[in-house]
């Protein structure tokens, strides 16, 4: 006997004959009739079961038991569903026995489904089948984005999903997330992160210092270099606190932030990621060094004016504008973004949105 599962590329609705009434079912188009019951006995998640049992007749007719859904028990269908197997290649019918359940998820509010990563099937046989079955259920339905995130202890199930047609969107380090879509039109679905996040802290003293560092790795043409703590901000960090987080990992310093003067957008970097990089102007609150002997080679206070004439500094068009710019801020001839706090009706969230603002009563800078 040759029973195939639903093709999610290929599925449609017809009309199958139930004794006492007809109803309109996608499991025609598998060529064949058979008993069908929906039940939550082989699982805790709640979601649909189709499962098949029974035992053939003279004639090849199988006679199920009653329909129950998962999510209600008590939601029965008195009528039973009658259903015919019919061996392959003509051969006489024989036993079927079988289950699926289509995966537990929600739906998203852009037309698609989250696949619920808590309740995936234990075994990996099962996993497929209903994988299979889910896919054909949500094309039916109209459904478009498929996500489905599988945690690292449930790897096995990787070439699974990837064979069924889903491709990878991102990794984390507890888990890999996949995506399916379903329409036969341009995927609308959201690309993975494309870029990665850096800041740096140009922070100037009383003194006229400014607060440099050596890296222990750098390029060999950078060897030498004295520059501003850098360094990447955190999952949900903002750039204002990884910019005074950076400083204190690197130096000991304490800061605190004033405005982000400037930032560079670069592309095809680490991963072939865009990269955008903020620099903070930042004013000191501490004075001893506490050096991160991991990554800095060493850290103090360089006058400004030798700070700027360093060859490297000079002669990279990026490196002299970005000192050009924090000296112009010095000198209240420019005006940076500061950090404002504000909440969006769009998302309820409290946001950071960074602009200058110009206090005729306190002439801390004048705009150019």
């Amino acid at each position: 006997m040759e029973l195939k599962l639903l093709d999610s590329k290929s599925v449609s609705l017809s009309e199958i004959a139930l004794v006492g009434r007809t109803y309109s079912s996608p499991f025609s188009s598998l060529g064949h009739v058979a008993g069908v019951r929906f039940s939550p006995e082989l699982g805790s998640c709640r979601g649909i079961f189709l499962k098949v049992s029974s035992s053939s007749t003279s004639n090849g007719t199988y006679l199920s038991k009653k329909s129950i859904n998962s999510a209600d028990q008590e939601n029965t269908v008195p009528e039973n569903f009658l259903y015919r197997i019919n061996g392959a290649n003509g051969s006489n019918s024989s036993l079927f026995s079988g289950c699926m359940k289509e995966l537990d998820a929600f739906d998203d509010e852009y037309g698609g489904v989250v696949v619920d990563s808590n309740c995936l099937p234990k075994n990996s046989d099962d996993f497929a089948a209903s994988l299979h079955f889910s896919l054909a259920h949500w094309k039916i339905r109209g459904k478009k984005g498929i996500w489905l995130k599988l945690p690292v202890e449930r790897s096995e199930l990787v070439p699974i999903a990837v064979k069924e047609g889903f491709q990878y969107h991102h990794a984390e380090p507890a888990y890999l997330m996949l995506t399916y879509w379903l329409p036969e039109e341009p995927c609308m679905l959201p690309a993975n992160a494309t870029h990665q996040v850096g800041v740096g802290g140009f922070v100037i003293n009383d003194n006229n210092e400014v607060l440099v560092v050596q890296e222990k790795f750098c390029a060999p043409s950078f060897l030498g270099l004295w520059k501003i703590p850098t360094g990447f901000i955190h999952e949900s960090e903002e750039i204002y606190t990884g910019a005074v987080r950076e400083v204190k990992e690197e130096t000991g310093i304490d800061t605190e932030f004033i405005e982000v003067v400037a930032f560079r957008h670069a592309h095809n970097l680490a991963f072939d990621k865009s990269d955008l990089f903020f620099v903070c102007m930042l004013k000191p609150l501490s004075t001893q060094f506490i050096v991160d002997d991991l990554e800095i080679q060493a850290a103090k206070w360089m006058p400004l004016l030798e700070f700027v004439e360093q060859p490297l500094i000079q002669g990279d068009s990026m490196f002299k504008k970005i000192i050009d710019i924090c000296i112009a801020r010095l000198g209240k001839r420019y005006c940076g973004l500061s950090a404002h706090h504000l909440v969006s009706k769009f998302d309820g969230r409290l946001s950071c949105l960074y602009y200058n603002v110009i206090d005729s009563a306190n002439d801390n800078c004048r705009g150019t």
